[in-house]
């Protein structure tokens, strides 16, 4: 028990570096295997209570940690501070590229790291047990921890430029160890190995922005630079995504469809044949009988047939008019029928049938002005039969598979950002492309528990 109630709060032991005398403070006193003096860049042994030199290094602090040693902050439900840094670096065809890792101690929970490269972050972990080797597919090293396949990234061999602070390992400048990481975003398993032994660990892509918050870090976070291995890809281009979001905005416009197409009244206020004689003295135009439009606004439905029509055209001019106002909607629409043969072969321009919607018609008693006319000629003697059908609030339709297929357009770009997206990603791996050439599943957990 802890009487009081008062919290115990480990602190750091003051010692002095033997070689430039200057004071060092141990944050992980009894946890450390070495500590780097970070006045003259020295490597102590942090077992030895004498702090005996194991290598020496006189050389300026030329690399400065963007995160000062003896920060705390909270990250993954626990409270860390800061103890070490350092620098390391692989050359690829002749270019070196680096990255730095930041030691953080917990005396409850113990040490974990945070790895930055070109302003991208991961929170790193050792693993309690062995992944499990294997290939996919395409013929590529794999890992299985926890369940979960990792996919082969990049070996290389990677070398300790600079350190300063306390690690749990006796580190120097110019250390050298082989690495391989394998990915899945936001995941990435490591191995380090040395001549005597092989280390494991499992990293997770972390935010700049979450990383300043917990540390409490002026100004804003640095913009990171290109597409990290394990940089998840963004939500509007993660594979399967975009195809979700259409089906359910699909499936809305569906519903919404067949709601208001059951919930449209369809009352039919006006269906009259009438006869056109082209030749017949008088004048052409006429009006129905008045009709009733029920309810509030709601669309009206024109359509006009010719079902008798033979190699001629009647165009009708038509104006809705409501009785008590005087107001007048004026249109107008086209019949027609053709039909012969050419050179053996017979053809047909059938448009015996044509129709239009009035949008938002208000309720009231309406008639309808009709004037029809064809051609003037000799044949245009023949009398012209056509059918007027008004339909009350009809369901519309297109208006529907229009956004449909505005949903459908963007899919395809955001299928190339995708793979672009993912092609980035593996342009600094030892393939170049993705293992299976296409834009992967990103999820937001890998199946395995943290030991936090």
């Amino acid at each position: 028990m802890n009487p009081g109630g008062r919290k115990i709060v480990p602190r750091p032991k003051a010692l002095n570096c033997p070689s430039c005398g200057s004071a060092i403070e141990l944050r992980a006193f009894g946890a450390d295997a070495t500590v780097v003096c970070s006045y003259c860049s020295s490597t102590l042994d942090a077992t030895n209570p004498q702090l005996v030199i194991l290598q020496k290094w006189q050389s300026q602090m030329n690399v400065q940690p963007m995160i000062p040693l003896g920060s705390r902050g909270s990250l993954f439900g626990a409270v860390w501070e800061v103890i070490g840094f350092q620098q390391r670096g692989i050359n690829v065809e002749g270019t070196d590229y680096y990255w730095r890792e930041y030691v953080l101690f917990n005396p409850y929970k113990g040490f974990r790291y945070l790895s930055e490269y070109e302003n991208h972050w991961s929170f790193v972990q050792p693993i309690p047990s062995l992944p499990i080797p294997g290939v996919n597919s395409h013929n590529r090293p794999t890992m299985t921890f926890g369940g979960v396949i990792y996919d082969h990234f990049q070996t290389a061999q990677a070398t300790t430029w600079f350190v300063i602070g306390e690690f749990p390992w006796q580190v120097r400048v110019g250390e050298v160890v082989a690495t391989a990481d394998y990915v899945l975003p936001p995941y990435m398993l490591s191995s380090e190995m040395t001549a005597n032994e092989v280390s494991w660990s499992k990293g997770e892509y972390v935010a700049g922005a979450a990383i300043w918050a917990a540390f409490q870090l002026p100004n804003a976070p640095p913009i990171a630079n290109g597409v990290y291995s394990t940089q998840p890809a963004p939500v509007e281009v993660r594979a399967g995504r975009p195809w979700k979001l259409f089906f359910l905005f699909a499936a809305l416009l569906m519903g919404m469809m067949i709601f208001f197409a059951m919930k449209a009244r369809q009352e039919t206020v006006l269906d009259q044949t009438y006869t056109y004689v082209p030749m017949a003295a008088g004048e052409k135009s006429f009006v129905t009988q008045p009709f009733e439009l029920h309810g509030d606004s709601a669309n009206l439905e024109v359509d006009v047939t010719g079902a008798e029509l033979q190699n001629e055209w009647a165009f009708i001019s038509m104006a809705l008019i409501n009785e008590q106002t005087g107001q007048a909607y004026d249109f107008g629409r086209q019949i027609s029928y053709y039909s012969g043969t050419d050179g053996g072969e017979s053809w047909t321009e059938d448009n015996r049938s044509d129709s239009a919607t009035l949008p938002s018609i208000p309720g009231g008693r309406y008639y309808l002005r009709l004037e029809p006319e064809t051609e003037s000629s000799a044949m245009a003697k023949t009398p012209i039969k056509y059918n007027v059908k008004l339909v009350r609030d009809v369901p519309f339709y297109f208006r529907y598979f229009l956004g449909l297929f505005l949903l459908l357009l963007p899919l395809p770009f955001i299928g190339r950002k995708g793979g672009n997206f993912e092609n980035l990603r593996w342009t600094e791996s030892d393939y170049g492309v993705p293992p299976n050439a296409m834009v992967w599943k990103s999820s937001s957990s890998s199946g395995d528990d943290d030991d936090e």
